[in-house]
């Protein structure tokens, strides 16, 4: 559904100025977006504003009348006081993407709590923190039967062992908001986004979309024996936006909308783009293949979330790669391809 469809079920925010940290990431830029077009005013946090690849927040709709860039770092408390100051909400969606555990815990943690007592100083209405789908699955003793969701809490000793440092970074980062957000009486809500796809709005590819360019640009021979949950960027933005702006929302939200196995996903990618090189071989053809772990997101779907079909995600996704400049357009019957788009 277009933002504006959705965004427009909700009632309309009153002149209110709301506080994103790392502006200029997939998910907060998207964010950004949403907000604008929503009519609030933007106060994104970049630890350099300057910086070329954040221009692509200045040319977002609304963004000359209503969003400032302020410079601020997650680990320096006085540059975000200065940033949130006046705010009525917070949206913490800066987090380092790493599997070093030095650069990845503690910024995750400090950087969340210096954010919570920035917010609590400036006694904002609601703080809406990203978390992750790390921070919820990563437990070695689920049933496979077993449905993931907001209960559901990742096994930091699991985490440690397997180096997991993204998963454990995410993990004590979301205790650690909880914690202190109750200490300071701080009305947290949180979204737990798996992993993001859809159509990039800055210039540079993040982690996430590197997941599926690597399918396409013949850098991966195989595909792995594994399953992912994918959901769209799109979504993301609007689940934070849902939960901010709904009194009666509380607690975790798991945001998701399928999950595939790897096979799975390379067949829908050759489906759209046969013109690729899209691995056609599992990297593990001993072991069984393994099975999607059920989950429910039916919190984000009472607060009125329709969420983009996973195909939608993967189509995006390569449309944006190929428009950016990340992927070569190769020639391909263009019928064929809004044939498949329309049957899917």
């Amino acid at each position: 559904m277009p933002v504006d469809q959705q965004t427009s079920a909700v009632a309309s925010p009153a002149r209110q100025t709301v506080c994103v940290t790392g502006a200029g990431g997939f998910i907060a830029s998207w964010l950004v977006k949403v907000l604008l077009h929503r009519g609030y005013t933007v106060r994104g946090t970049l630890r350099n504003p300057d910086d070329p690849k954040n221009s692509h927040l200045r040319e977002l709709e609304g963004a000359d009348q209503r969003l400032i860039l302020c410079k601020a770092d997650l680990l320096d408390l006085e540059s975000l006081r200065e940033a949130i100051k006046g705010c009525d909400g917070v949206f913490h969606t800066a987090s380092p993407v790493t599997d070093d555990p030095e650069q990845m815990v503690e910024p995750a943690v400090n950087g969340t709590k210096n954010v919570i007592i920035a917010a609590a100083e400036a006694k904002v209405k609601r703080m809406v923190f990203t978390s992750s789908i790390g921070a919820v699955y990563m437990d070695p003793n689920r049933s496979p039967d077993a449905v993931v969701d907001e209960s559901c809490w990742s096994d930091l000793d699991f985490c440690k062992n397997t180096k997991n440092w993204y998963c454990y970074g995410k993990t004590v980062a979301e205790q650690a908001a909880w914690e202190v957000a109750k200490e300071k009486g701080v009305d947290l809500v949180v979204v737990n986004p798996v992993l993001v796809l859809g159509p990039l709005l800055q210039s540079t590819i993040n982690a996430s979309i590197v997941h599926i360019q690597k399918y396409l640009t013949g850098s991966a021979k195989t595909y792995a024996n594994s399953v992912q949950a994918y959901v769209h960027v799109k979504d993301v933005a609007l689940a934070h936006l849902l939960v901010y702006e709904t009194p009666s929302a509380s607690g975790r939200h798991l945001c998701a909308e399928s999950v595939l196995h790897r096979g799975e996903v390379v067949e829908i990618l050759a489906k759209f783009f046969p013109e690729y090189p899209i691995p056609t071989k599992c990297s593990d053809e001993v072991n069984p293949r393994k099975k999607p772990y059920k989950f429910s997101n039916q919190k984000l779907k009472d607060l009125g979330l329709e969420f983009t079909p996973v195909k939608q995600c993967l189509y995006d996704t390569v449309k944006s790669l190929q428009e950016k400049g990340h992927l070569p357009i190769l020639p391909q019957n263009n019928q064929e391809e809004a044939a498949l788009r329309v049957e899917s």
